[in-house]
């Protein structure tokens, strides 16, 4: 039973946002598509060193070159039947602890994409139809509590399971636990803190389809492959104590947009993978080292922020996904690569060369590799 505080609270109604199925997925974000938000990526990144949190800005979305558009298209083809496979693990192990009476809640926006392939995959093998909503959570601002509070107030009794695309350093992990400890101080709400993502390199979580640091193809772009939805934007004079967190919804880029050809051609091999999935999410649950974090990867970062003088944590980007980010919209000083070889890194390279980014081997990696941001000088002074 909710508590009158919760029942209390005015909330905002749901939008109609981005260009996937209202089926696949409800976004609980407000429009912000007016505002002009997007500053420059050095002037961005001045700001960002500078004391001014990311939330409060976006970055000018990449305009991918039809080389690497093609590079994108490429690695679905090659990556599909592997996606479909993580994604079928993890939802199974969803399934095997939680059945299929719970509600999604995907972060925006790596991990929107992900919660759609766990609610098709789900579908799919159990007819459970599984509500996902998309949400935000910000790294030193917390998650959208405005937005739990509807999925509670809609879903009475059902368990949320949150869902990402990967980890990196395992900080939305630690978000998700602190606002847990908020949410139940400030309304009572027992929520459970499992951040259910499709890979894992950074060993900080227990719910995960691999732990291979491999190349997500939803990872190579921005909007476009994430229903032409923004990163979630959170400044008071946009958004008031009664909405969603916000976010842009990129209309004009309909016409480029893969979105839904990224969903649905991993979960066109679902069928093809879903007794191996069975069997390899039945084996993981049986492994201790599978249901516990280690942070493993976090080792791997103390050692390059001794190693090359960096100060602040936040400039080193681990994994492929949060490594691509980087190229796509901060200001990167150098890439740490495992391997040259390693086919994982096709695009990295190719988006380096392309910004005249040095790459480097760094041996016995955790991750495939690390992008770190160029400190600048005199912005934190």
């Amino acid at each position: 039973m909710l508590n009158d505080k919760i029942m209390a609270k005015p909330l905002p109604t749901p939008e109609r946002l981005g260009s996937y199925n209202p089926e696949d997925v409800v976004f609980l974000l407000k429009d912000l598509s007016e505002a002009k938000l997007e500053r420059g990526t050095e002037d961005r990144e001045e700001a960002i060193q500078g004391g001014t949190h990311y939330s409060e800005m976006l970055p000018v979305e990449y305009r991918p070159t039809p080389e690497y558009l093609a590079l994108f298209h490429e690695t679905l083809e090659t990556t599909a039947r592997k996606v479909a496979l993580a994604a079928g693990i993890v939802s199974e192990r969803l399934a095997a602890r939680h059945g299929t009476d719970f509600v999604l809640a995907s972060l925006a926006r790596a991990g929107t994409p992900i919660g759609i392939l766990i609610k098709r995959y789900i579908k799919e093998a159990y007819g459970g139809d599984l509500p996902h909503y998309s949400i935000s959570i910000i790294r030193g601002r917390g998650i959208d509590e405005n937005a739990v509070l509807y999925m509670l107030r809609e879903h009475p009794g059902r368990r949320i399971q949150f869902v990402d695309g990967w980890t990196g350093k395992g900080a939305i992990r630690k978000v998700l636990a602190e606002a847990k400890e908020t949410l139940f101080s400030k309304y009572g709400i027992g929520l459970d803190d499992d951040l259910a993502v499709l890979a894992d390199p950074g060993h900080c979580s227990e719910t995960f389809g691999t732990r291979e640091d491999f190349l997500i193809p939803s990872a190579c772009l921005n909007s476009t492959v994430s229903g032409l939805m923004s990163r979630t934007v959170l400044r008071s004079d946009l958004i008031g104590p009664d909405d969603f967190h916000g976010a842009k919804y990129y209309r004009e880029w309909l016409p480029e947009d893969v979105s839904n050809l990224f969903v649905d051609r991993v979960a066109s091999c679902f069928g093809e993978i879903q007794e191996y999935a069975r069997r390899e999410a039945a084996e993981l649950e049986r492994l201790p080292e599978a249901n516990e974090s280690t942070w493993q990867g976090m080792k791997d970062i103390a050692r390059i922020q001794q190693d090359y003088g960096i100060e602040d944590v936040n400039l080193v980007k681990p994994g492929v996904g949060e490594t691509t980010r980087v190229l796509l919209r901060r200001v990167p000083w150098k890439i740490l690569v495992d391997r040259l070889d390693n086919p994982n890194l096709r695009h990295i390279l190719l988006l380096a060369e392309d910004r005249g980014v040095p790459v480097e081997v760094y041996p016995e990696l955790t991750y495939s590799c690390c992008g770190i941001i160029k400190p600048l000088k005199g912005a934190a002074e």
